[in-house]
């Protein structure tokens, strides 16, 4: 289990030096064949997928997009370490977000084991609420079980590859999460399982292509670009140096203005305490 562990983390390690692209399967360790994450951004994700959610309910992926951006993410609801650790990750970005889940957006956790059940996905989303802090908002985090078949199809449009692996009877899988468009296509890959709310924050605005967030979030989108490479935002240079200049500029000038006003208002009251002498 361990040495499986490890190799998943090490495969996860040297794709993030290349933009977390999977390596060919060939170039991939012993067991590792189908693990990696393949970008697909602005792919449109099969919609009309049913799986159930954490009631039993039988539920198609499109009842949850629509309005708002969706954080997708997989899991299995049995991991011992990985999937664990990538749901604790999210859970503290969102604490750190100003949006509220469930308003501005969604978060759905589809699980890769198809032996995995509501049962086991109710239990999971009450211990990632619970961490959460926010009961109230339960609506907006889903939980999801799925026949092999509707698991499969959306893992591969969404670019995400795993293996099980028979004699650990455990999965072997990278750790992303994908930010995903109201209209179902990928927008942003966020990798690892620590996650930055302003990135978090900055990809929420822009898959609602900018619909949501306030002017702040929108001179941030300005001179921060989303780096498919890195899984992140980063700033540009040029444009951050030009909006700079034009903050001086704007502050050279109110200056000036203060002191154009200020002149007059200085000889008047010369001129009145003159009077007065």
């Amino acid at each position: 289990m361990l040495s499986m562990i490890l190799l998943a983390t090490a495969a996860l390690g040297q794709g993030m030096t290349k933009g977390m692209m999977a390596p060919p399967a060939n170039m991939r360790p012993p067991g590792l064949e189908q693990v990696g994450i393949t970008q697909k951004l602005d792919a449109q994700l099969p919609l009309d997928l049913t799986f159930r959610d954490e009631t039993g309910k039988s539920v198609q992926l499109k009842e949850y997009f629509g309005k708002k951006p969706v954080i997708l993410n997989f899991a299995y609801y049995t991991c011992p370490m990985l999937c664990g650790e990538l749901l604790k990750g999210l859970t503290t970005s969102l604490k750190g977000l100003k949006f509220e889940l469930g308003n501005e957006f969604d978060v759905v956790t589809v699980s890769i084991d198809p032996h995995d059940t509501p049962e086991t996905a109710t239990e999971k989303k009450a211990e990632y609420l619970q961490r959460y802090g926010h009961p109230e908002r339960a609506a907006g985090w889903h939980f999801l079980t799925g026949s092999q078949e509707s698991i499969t199809a959306l893992t591969k449009a969404a670019g995400f590859g795993y293996q099980y692996n028979q004699q650990t009877m455990q999965f072997a899988h990278a750790t992303a999460i994908m930010m995903v468009t109201p209209q179902g296509k990928l927008a942003q890959y966020f990798y690892g399982v620590d996650f930055a709310p302003k990135d978090l924050r900055l990809g929420i605005v822009q898959a609602s292509n900018e619909k949501i967030g306030n002017l702040v979030d929108q001179v941030l989108l300005y001179c921060y670009h989303y780096d498919p490479a890195t899984g992140k935002y980063g700033a540009i240079v040029a444009r951050v140096l030009k909006l700079s200049g034009l903050v001086t500029v704007i502050g050279l000038g109110l200056m000036l203005v203060v002191l154009v006003r200020i002149g007059p208002m200085n000889q008047n009251k010369d001129a009145n305490s003159r009077r007065y002498v």
